[in-house]
């Protein structure tokens, strides 16, 4: 990517440049030698990416990328529309013929490397749709703010994931009786460059790993899985928050313990146990680990801002999700929450993949219009309508999405 943008820099005019960029560049004398305007750079990162060039990146050490809402109404995610949430650096190349994943820890009956080929071969294969979003979807909206990149809605998808069950493989490797968690490791690297150190290496609880959705994944949407997602193996554990499905995975460690790794040390993806005030820390033994997920939904069709003729009506859709549990219904208001409408609501493909939505909406007048939208679980749940629980790293965010159109 970088042999490629230093060729493109040579051949490039200033004429050229504000073209690309669609005004001109003010000061473009003081230009250095060489230099690619920050918005061209980010645009050639999200080619290179294989990512939309609508994504925003919110940070490329390490990459961190956000898909805009209504780049979401596909079903089934596609690779180009996904959100990208890494900690450490991708790798520049992982040779297949030498690949292997190693099971080991102290919960093993016996250590037990796999190569892909074996992974596949051995046993057998399931796909299913399967939720991933960030632990801190929404966190821009917190206040004060966090630390941490500051997220839209937008760090979510649903693709699908083909591979072999995580359980299935820890009974061929045999595991004790005392074995409570799993942890991961990738081949990511420390943004230190230090090799002793782990970008991140997380992990779930064993009944989590023993479920049947829990997957070693080796394709997304029927194709390798692209490196930015995690190639070639990818732990998949949805209705967690994306950050227990780990990437480029090299080893798997079955533990007598909570796993100890890197991020999973408080406050990482942990919040309070009892709620504590706005802007306030609290200590390590009153934070908890985030497992399932919590509901939420949102609107993918129309963008917000839409504009439309009175006496048309509106067709609105999205999709809703609750962590390890089924969405029960969807309403929607245009009076500020005043009032409630029911949207249809589909059946999840599988479990722990989102929901589709939608409804037609009249107005009764001309002006301006907020839709905000509202899921419930099966334990009955509700979105907030406003910003809940304020926390130190601003994860869980599931307050109402709302957008805004105008009548006319």
């Amino acid at each position: 990517m970088k042999k490629q943008r230093r060729a493109f820099i040579k051949k490039i005019t200033l004429a050229s440049l504000a073209s690309a960029l669609g005004a001109e560049i003010v000061f473009a004398k003081n230009l250095p030698k060489d230099y690619l305007p920050v918005f061209l750079q980010e645009q050639d990162s999200l080619k290179a990416l294989g990512k939309d060039s609508a994504l925003k990146v919110l940070n490329d050490r390490p990459w961190n990328i956000e898909t805009p809402i209504h780049l979401l109404d596909d079903k089934v995610t596609p690779a180009d529309k996904m959100f990208v949430r890494n900690n450490g650096s991708i790798p520049e190349k992982i040779d297949i013929s030498t690949w292997s994943l190693t099971v080991k820890g102290e919960s093993v009956q016996k250590e037990k490397s796999y190569s892909l080929s074996e992974l596949k071969s051995k046993f057998k294969n399931y796909t299913y749709q399967l939720t991933l979003e960030c632990g801190g979807n929404g966190r821009g909206e917190f206040y004060p703010p966090t630390e941490g990149n500051q997220w839209g809605q937008g760090a979510v998808s649903c693709a699908l994931w083909t591979g072999i069950r995580l359980k299935d493989l820890l009974e061929d490797v045999g595991i004790k009786k005392d074995a409570v968690y799993i942890g991961y490791h990738g081949a990511d690297a420390h943004l230190s460059g230090d090799p002793k150190k782990e970008a991140i290496s997380r992990g779930i609880p064993i009944k989590k790993a023993m479920q049947d959705e829990t997957l070693l994944a080796f394709q997304m949407n029927g194709k390798e899985i692209p490196m930015a997602h995690g190639y070639p193996l990818r732990l998949v554990a949805g209705g967690y928050p994306a950050s227990a499905s780990g990437k480029w995975l090299k080893a798997i460690s079955v533990r007598n313990k909570v796993h100890d790794g890197s991020k999973m040390e408080s406050p990482s993806y942990r919040v309070p146990i009892e709620p504590i005030e706005p802007g306030t820390q609290t200590a390590a033994e009153n934070m908890r680990i985030i497992e399932s997920m919590p509901v939420k939904s949102l609107i993918t069709h129309p963008k917000s801002g839409a504009e439309f003729s009175l006496g048309k009506t509106l067709e609105i859709r999205g999709h809703a999700w609750a962590g390890e549990e089924e969405v029960s219904k969807v309403a929607y208001s245009i009076d500020f929450g005043a009032t409630w409408q029911s949207c249809n609501l589909d059946k999840p493909v599988n479990r722990f993949a989102w929901q589709h939505f939608q409804t037609n909406v009249k107005f009764p007048k001309k002006g301006y219009y907020e839709i905000w939208v509202m899921a419930t679980d099966e334990n009955g749940n509700s979105q907030p309508m406003v910003v809940p629980g304020w926390n130190p790293k601003g994860y869980l965010n599931n307050a109402c999405h709302r957008i805004a159109v105008k009548v006319s």
